[in-house]
């Protein structure tokens, strides 16, 4: 079984016991979340498709922690004009650790 949800703006292919990194999200570690964005369910027999979410559907996750992506070292230069600059950054992320699809 697995769904496609909404989080944080962005859509991910999630099924039961998965886990994944999403934006920076509010809570402790250990705090539940859920997300009623559901686009898709398929549980093996029949696929709902939502018009454009599916009713009633919800995906419970929990925070397992907060982490930072890798540095993106960001470097812009103009040819012949002595202009360099460097500048580094490094994202928040969330992981979510998804523990039930409810239909």
């Amino acid at each position: 079984m697995y769904a496609i949800v909404e989080i944080a703006g962005q859509q991910f292919k999630v099924s039961k016991d998965q886990k994944i990194f999403v934006h920076r999200q509010e809570g402790e570690a250990g705090a539940k979340l859920s997300f009623d964005k559901v686009y898709l369910i398929d549980d093996e027999s029949s696929v709902k498709v939502g018009t454009p979410v599916v009713e009633g559907a919800a995906v419970d996750t929990s925070i397992v922690s907060h982490v930072r992506g890798d540095k993106v070292l960001v470097f812009k230069k103009k040819r012949r004009k002595g202009y360099q600059k460097l500048n580094g950054h490094r994202q928040d992320f969330t992981q979510l650790l998804i523990e039930d699809i409810k239909a």
